[in-house]
Parts: structure tokens; sequence; C-alpha cells
């Protein structure tokens, strides 16, 4: 069977749950161990599809036939081992152990982790014939909400997302599966809100920041030109210091007895309320 799947001689099999490798993988679940070893878990065709499409190199790619839900698993295998991955076959048992999902697809691999500071998107908002949409998040706490903001952001055509005050790692696994992989494909920058909305400043980009208190509904605001919309946490909302420092706070309207939305449908609304206004993505 591995004669077809791969130039060289078949991959090493895994069967014990004690190997060292297995236990590394189940403990870069945890951030720590993460940040320690500067690499994360992307599980599923569609996401480690999506990081090799966009050039990542991969550490080390992890399957195991068993789980396989279709045909198309030996030719990404492959690619990622023409990319520099090492790739290791898992027993059943051995990858139950190791996957997050409940379903899994036979499929876990081990990316680098990077770091991009917000002078990396200076080439985004220089202006040129389209002008800049950028989200900010402030102090997101669900790795599903985040990830689900991603996707969103991506699907609205976002030019970057800016994470501040992070309380959750854009590392962790559920954000790379809720985000469907698109967390390689979006520019991302973590850093703090102070400097954020002075970069946001100095770059002429208005801040739009969505609060229930504020007076203006959101689809009644210019959300044209260079544009940063800023969303706050699930349990708080945004800080004094974002209500503060915006151009324009505006509401969503809510016509029933809930005074919010959760954190991730709001920012879909606003986001393609601009991509509306924008003459879309």
């Amino acid at each position: 069977m591995f004669s077809v799947w791969f130039v060289g001689p078949p991959p090493e099999k895994i069967s014990s749950l004690q190997n060292p490798r297995v236990k590394q993988l189940v403990k870069l679940r945890d951030r720590r161990p993460r940040d320690e070893a500067g690499v994360f878990l992307v599980e599923g065709y569609r996401e480690i599809r999506r990081a090799l499409e966009k050039n990542v190199k991969l550490v080390e790619m992890y399957f195991s036939p068993e789980w396989f839900l279709g045909e198309n698993e030996p030719a990404l295998i492959e690619q990622a081992r023409a990319a520099g991955a090492q790739v290791f076959e898992l027993s059943k048992d051995a990858f139950a152990k190791v996957a997050y999902r409940e379903r899994p697809d036979g499929l876990l691999a081990v990316a680098p982790q990077w770091r991009r500071a917000l002078g990396d998107l200076d080439a985004v908002v220089a202006g040129g014939a389209k002008a800049p949409f950028l989200l900010v998040v402030e102090a997101i706490e669900k790795p599903g909400n985040l990830g689900t903001i991603l996707r969103s952001a991506d699907a609205a055509g976002c030019d970057a997302v800016i994470v501040c005050d992070p309380v959750t790692d854009i590392f962790n696994p559920n954000v790379v599966r809720a985000s469907t992989g698109v967390l390689f494909s979006v520019p991302l920058v973590v850093e703090e809100s102070t400097r954020v909305q002075a970069w946001l400043k100095e770059k002429g980009v208005r801040m739009v920041a969505t609060t229930p208190a504020a007076e203006k509904i959101y689809s009644d605001v210019d959300l044209y030109g260079p544009l940063a919309i800023v969303m706050g946490s699930e349990q708080y909302g945004l800080s004094q210091f974002w209500l503060e420092n915006c151009d324009v706070p505006v509401r969503i309207p809510m016509a029933g007895q809930a005074d919010s939305l959760n954190v991730a449908m709001a920012t879909i609304i606003t986001l393609f309320e601009a991509v509306r206004q924008r003459g879309g993505s």
C-alpha cells in the first residue's frame, strides 16, 4: 500500500499508547507545552490542506487509515511529506488517544507557531485601490468563538484580524478547528489594546466599536474607507478604554428580551453590513 503513497520507504508505525510521540501529542493540547515547543496541532483534512496551500512548513504528519473518511488522504499525506514533514502512521487506538475530535478523520499535523507584529500590517493599511478593512477583537474567551470569528473575517474579506489582550490562545486546537483552517490565510496579530488603538489612529483607520449602550445603529453609520470593526468579549463586551477611544460606537438593535448577541454572531452581522456598504467583498 505504501509503495503507492510514498516515493521512499514506508513511514514508521506507532501502536503503543505509551510511545513518547503519542504522549507529546497529548501534551500539545495544553498551551504551556505548545508554547515551550513553539508548535501547535492541526487536525483534519480541510485544515491541513489549507495549511499546505499557504506553504506552512508542517513539522510532523500523523495518519491512521482506519479513520479515513474518503480517498484523498494519501495524496495529502504525500504532499506534507514532500514538503518536509516527518510522517508517522498511528494505530486506530493510538490515533483516538491523540485526536481531539469526537469523530476524527485520521489526519493530524504539528505546525510551527508564528508571531506577527503590527508593523507587519503596514502594507495592508498603506492605501492603494482598496481601503483597508480590519477586525479587532478584545479579550475573546472561548476558542470556538475566536475560530468562528476568524472564519467570518475571511468570508467578509477582512485584510487582517487583530486580537487584543487575548484570554484564549490563538493556537488552541479548537480555534484551528472552528476557523476551518483559515487561521492560516487571514493575517493575524496579537497585541495590547493601547498599542493597537494608537497604531490605528496613526494610520488613519476609523475605529467603529460595538456596544449595546451606543445611540447609533450599526447600519446607519458610514462603513466606507479605512475601517476597523472593534468587538468585545463574550461576558463584558468592550473595555472602557475602547469605548472612550474609538471613533464611533454602534449597536445592533435588539427587539426581544436579550440585550446582546453571541460575539461571533454579532461580528458576522457587523462585518457583512460593512461588506454591503463597501460594494461586496
